[in-house]
């Protein structure tokens, strides 16, 4: 897939958060690679690395991620659940995920009914999916139409790494529903008490939510739905 020019990715950044010194953005701001676009940094046929225009760098993150999309005009027809839930494209860099996320709808313009998930690479967003059948999720509730910041810096923050127990996280969904849109993170061992409620407390940080937030073990949202008790809370 084409990513959008990266030789100054301080740049793109910056167009997308206009105040990232308090944001988990800041992990991606390199100094260097300073050279102006087309730049010879010495003349032809001199024979050592000089002589190379500069090359744009990528920036490696630490996983792969994959987003997910759940369409609500299919799910109406389908009688199974997930069975419209489709991978829309797998990144590894933060110019890629610039790249999708600055031509991608945020929230706000998403259908009623949509599901946007973006998850570790090779795990599926559902109950069943061996890594995830164990964990529960943590969720936050927006109004309508005001879940697109939050919903940037909760991608951010998974991707950068900034949680100390990341390694539990399997990945994050918005659901965009008629009333409200909530944005939950999913984890992997719901039993890690201490864990779940460090992820929550530093996800309300990070996003600067004053509201309590719960967490669900997958296992009773199955059983009892909407009856589901939050085991946590932070």
């Amino acid at each position: 897939m084409a990513v959008e020019d990266t030789s100054k990715p301080v740049v793109v950044a910056e167009e997308a958060n206009p105040n990232p010194t308090d944001r988990p953005i800041d992990r991606y701001h390199e100094e260097g690679d300073d050279a102006e676009e087309g730049e010879i940094a010495g003349g032809e046929g001199d024979g050592d690395e000089s002589s190379k225009s500069a090359v744009p760098q990528s920036h490696p993150l630490e996983h792969s991620w994959t987003f997910w999309f759940d369409n609500p005009s299919v799910k109406l027809k389908q009688a199974t659940w997930g069975s419209s839930l489709r991978s829309v494209f797998t990144f590894s860099t933060v110019e890629e995920f610039w790249s999708l996320f600055n031509n991608m709808k945020g929230p706000s313009k998403l259908a009623g009914g949509a599901d946007f998930y973006c998850f570790k690479h090779n795990i599926e967003p559902k109950w069943e999916d061996p890594i995830c059948a164990n964990g529960g999720k943590w969720t936050m509730n927006f109004p309508k139409e005001k879940s697109d910041k939050p919903w940037l810096y909760t991608l951010l923050a998974l991707i950068g790494e900034q949680f100390d127990h990341g390694d539990e996280i399997c990945g994050a969904v918005v659901n965009v529903r008629g009333k409200q849109e909530r944005i939950s993170i999913w984890t992997k061992n719901a039993s890690n008490e201490a864990a779940q409620v460090s992820i929550g407390r530093q996800w309300k940080e990070f996003i600067d939510y004053n509201n309590s937030i719960g967490f669900i073990i997958h296992e009773d949202a199955k059983k009892l739905d909407r009856g589901a008790k939050s085991a946590y809370t932070a």
